[in-house]
């Protein structure tokens, strides 16, 4: 019976579907294991091809190519190296399981499939797979290994199998996606099964962006005292090395390592949204972005987040000014470029703009057109950078925040064309705080300047669309922290409007952002991709009919 074992953990960042290229980077992280000494290679949930894999696994092809390569990571276990964790699908008979293999000698040892299936928010596992039976330990070199994936120890019921049938360290192989502060409430959730069980456990999670999902890492380990002996880097790959030692009561336990400070909130949302965009654009295999920079806060945020993930050379900015855009803007927009050194032109729009009054003039007749010429400025920007995108190839990034997206504040065809928007789980208030939080700070892994990314005047003035004379976002929408809250309620609380106004808002104004929301479902539909930061985000988190009578909120 061992008294020593060694456990390398590998943070990886899968590329969804790239079998080959995910195998490789396995094989890699175990040759990195051997030449640590580890006994033990484990990877995070689907390894091999990436989570979630949605419906590629309704794909027999790509299942039976995720079992080739699984099937030959388990063969170079030959070498006398570390034993393998993998993680991806189980054709068991008629049932497909997510699972994970145990692999050593050359051969796979032992297959746990996950007994409990997430089928909430932006979880569909339910859909997809058919859950396994309760897991029993996999014995590995003499130890009882308690191994299970991610959702299985969110409950109680199979660390405690686990545990009763003779596990010696419980270990979950996950692909966990990130919300803020979600580190510490896995932390917290681990002790309750620490103490549930008394014995030793270790979180393994994928790191990296996954459309809409950012994955943090954050891995860590928890000894049976409860005291955190191992935390692993947020928002970046890892391989750790862990030395476990048998005791004289014959418990396991791991030797501690140093403990990094925790990572402020302000930086969890900015290093969430880097990695998102540039795991989206990289990925997809697109050379750069491309966007229209207005002079507001909203588009210099989207730009230094660019500039942050991918570079300066590689974000294009455009100037596109109307015949209401001021010189103030315009100074803004050139001044945020260059405090960022992105490339940097002006197009103005206004001959488009021109060209569509002329030709609709007959269908408009008399009168003022009102919101559809406001609306027209806005598409003519959105065509013009969707000429630039598909002229160059580069991606064009929307801007617009989750506070304008929650009451449809934005146009279909205009501000909302583009492929991608990392504000679209950023409330109003949030922007403001991330901006002057990014004019301070220059976050690890940020590959744009140090110091100020914007002038203080984008943070100091009132948004405005810039559509017509004098205009601001105030006109049309509440101030954005009553926005905020309300929307907050709405979405995240599901209140209705009497919780709103019993916790002190005007009931008025509650029904008209409800309006606001329900009607702008249809909208939201139609929105690109973003980052999830938050605990409900709109799109897979929040599905709700667009064509919807329900009223009773507001009865």
């Amino acid at each position: 019976m061992p008294d020593t074992l060694r456990i390398a953990l590998a943070q990886i960042n899968p590329h969804e579907g790239a079998i080959a290229a995910n195998a490789e980077r396995i094989r890699a992280a175990r040759a990195e294991a051997a030449a640590a000494g580890a006994d033990l290679l484990v990877t995070p949930e689907f390894s091999i091809a990436g989570y979630p894999p949605e419906d590629l696994v309704l794909k027999p092809a790509f299942v039976a190519d995720c079992t080739a390569a699984i099937e030959a990571l388990a063969a170079e276990t030959a070498d006398g190296g570390p034993g393998l964790v993998l993680g991806g699908p189980w054709r068991n008979g008629p049932h497909l399981h997510n699972a994970l293999f145990v692999a050593d000698g050359g051969k796979i040892l032992a297959r746990r499939a996950k007994h409990e299936l997430p089928n909430y928010g932006v979880f569909d596992d339910k859909r997809v797979f058919d859950p396994g039976p309760a897991p029993g330990p996999v014995a590995f070199r003499g130890v009882r290994l308690g191994l299970m994936i991610c959702e299985d120890w969110w409950y109680p019921a199979v660390c405690e199998t686990l545990a009763e049938t003779g596990a010696e360290i419980l270990l979950s192989i996950n692909g966990s996606p990130f919300e803020v502060d979600k580190p510490t409430r896995r932390v917290d959730l681990a002790v309750a099964r620490v103490v549930e069980t008394g014995l030793p456990f270790v979180f393994l999670n994928q790191v990296g962006g996954q459309d809409e999902l950012v994955f943090e890492g954050a891995s860590f380990a928890l000894n049976a005292d409860r005291s955190l002996a191992l935390s692993m880097p947020l928002f970046a790959e890892d391989l750790r090395l862990t030395e476990w030692r048998r005791g004289a009561d014959g418990a396991w336990a791991m030797l501690p390592q140093p403990i990094p400070h925790p990572m402020p909130r302000e930086e969890q949302m900015w290093r969430a949204m880097m990695l998102g965009l540039r795991d989206y654009v990289d990925k997809n295999g697109f050379p750069g972005v491309v966007l229209g920079l207005s002079g507001g806060i909203d588009s210099a945020l989207s730009a230094a987040c660019a500039a942050d993930a991918l570079g300066p050379a590689r974000v294009r900015a455009v100037m596109l000014p109307s015949a209401y855009t001021s010189r103030e803007s315009l100074e803004d927009a050139e001044a945020c470029a260059k405090l960022l050194g992105i490339r940097y032109e002006v197009i103005p729009i206004g001959p488009a703009v021109e060209a569509f009054g002329r030709m609709l003039a007959p269908a408009f007749g008399e009168g003022d057109p009102g919101i559809a010429a406001e609306n027209i400025q806005s598409r003519a920007r959105g065509v013009t950078l969707m000429a630039l995108s598909n002229r160059f190839g580069d991606m064009l990034l929307t801007t617009g925040n989750k506070s304008e997206m929650g009451v449809g504040y934005a146009t279909l065809y205009g501000d909302m064309c583009g492929g991608y928007s990392v504000l679209k789980d950023v409330w109003k208030t949030e922007v403001f705080a991330l901006a002057r939080w990014r004019n301070g700070v220059r976050p690890e892994g940020a590959l744009g300047p140090a110091g100020p990314v914007m002038p203080e005047r984008v943070i100091a003035k009132p948004p405005s669309a810039e559509l017509k004379p004098n205009q601001t976002d105030q006109d049309t929408l509440p101030p954005y922290d009553v926005l905020d809250s309300i929307l907050r309620g709405l979405v995240e609380e599901e209140q209705d409007v009497d919780a709103l106004v019993a916790a002190g808002h005007d009931r008025a104004t509650v029904v008209r952002v409800w309006r606001m929301l329900d009607r702008a479902e249809y909208k939201r539909r139609q929105a690109p991709p973003g980052v999830k930061l938050g605990r409900r985000a709109f799109g897979r988190d929040r599905r709700y009919p667009i064509t919807n009578g329900y009223t009773a909120l507001v009865r």
